[in-house]
């Protein structure tokens, strides 16, 4: 037997945490005979059939590896290498994808400057101005993450006018799905809602931040767009052999609402953790807390004294700011032992 590897809980990023209990029944529930490979399995049927209740018998739904693929395939199902894609300076296809979006779709990435991380369709307007002019990449996709990068989270109707906008100038609303779940129990809303209701064309639907091992699902509302999908998703490297064991996951987390019991326990641990950082002097809350992160600007000079403890990223250097992130097995006792550290280190 190999020497147990003792580790604890941070908040770090929610990648960080293991796999839920549910989710690794299903994954050895799955582990019996075989199953025709690449998807033409039972496992996957019932994991798309169970993808279309929650969005609608309309949708076509491919499984993929990471969130970066989802993100690069979906984007490269919409676009031309002469388009362009509108994003905000925070998102992770613009700063935390190493040019993937850019290299794979031979699109441009147009950013926008945020503060909260969310873009408006008053900062879409001036990138109109190209189109039509053949000297210049065309506007094709307005992609959102939802929730942001920043912890913030869209409004139904913040989303409706974008894809309004998006429509009636020939273009598409991509969403950046990784936490999802975390925007739909903050605004108490079905999937739907939030997606399909409010005009999104292509979603990329995040498991691996929710308690799954790996795997992400590319949700296609514009049926279209998915024609030659299932050849972009093998050139991409994204097709499984084994896919069972990533549709199993999700059967598991889109099963009795396991998806919501994660988010909502996560969502509520951010808020406890920010409740008593703000109690701290020399600790300033810079962001709302609406999903599962927590900004903070801590002195520059405890920082990395707090890392060695208990690693979590610095977001932004300039002012200092840094970011907690929740996770599904977070526990009062976590926050209570980080908080109690923050208070003795910023003594």
């Amino acid at each position: 037997m190999p020497n147990r590897i003792t580790v604890k809980r941070g908040f770090a990023s929610d990648n960080n945490a293991g796999v839920h209990p549910k989710v690794l029944e299903a994954i050895a529930a799955a582990n019996e005979g075989h199953v025709i490979a690449y998807g033409d399995d039972p496992y996957t049927e019932a994991a798309v059939e169970l993808f279309r209740e929650h969005f609608g018998k309309e949708v076509d739904v491919y499984f993929v590896f990471g969130g970066t693929g989802a993100n690069v395939l979906g984007l490269k199902a919409a676009t031309e290498s002469h388009h362009a894609i509108i994003c905000a300076d925070t998102a992770h296809i613009n700063v935390d994808e190493c040019g993937a979006p850019e290299r794979f779709t031979g699109c441009k990435l147009l950013s926008v400057p945020t503060k909260a991380g969310k873009i408006t369709v008053d900062q879409v307007l001036p990138f109109m101005h190209a189109v039509g002019f053949e000297h210049h990449v065309q506007p094709r996709v307005i992609s959102v993450s939802q929730a942001t990068e920043m912890g913030t989270v869209y409004q139904p109707r913040e989303l409706k006018k974008l894809s309004d906008f998006a429509h009636k100038n020939g273009m598409l609303l991509h969403m950046d799905g990784a936490r999802i779940a975390n925007a739909a129990v903050s605004l108490k809303a079905t999937l739907s809602a939030i997606t399909r209701d409010v005009g999104v064309d292509v979603l990329s639907f995040g498991g691996a931040k929710n308690g799954m091992m790996y795997g992400e699902a590319v949700i296609f509302f514009d049926r279209s767009l998915a024609k030659d999908f299932k050849y972009t998703r093998k050139q991409g490297t994204h097709l499984s052999s084994k896919m069972r064991f990533i549709s199993a996951q999700f059967s598991a987390l889109l099963t009795d609402d396991l998806w919501r019991k994660n988010a909502i326990h996560t969502n509520t641990m951010a808020k406890l953790l920010a409740q008593e950082l703000a109690k701290i002097p020399m600790v300033e809350i810079s962001q709302k807390v609406e999903s599962n992160g927590v900004f903070a600007i801590i002195p520059k000079k405890y920082i990395a004294k707090l890392q060695q403890q208990s690693f979590f990223y610095t977001w932004n250097e300039e002012i200092s700011e840094v970011r907690f992130m929740t996770s599904f097995d977070t526990t009062p006792e976590d926050i209570s032992a980080f908080v109690a550290l923050v208070k003795k280190t910023l003594r």
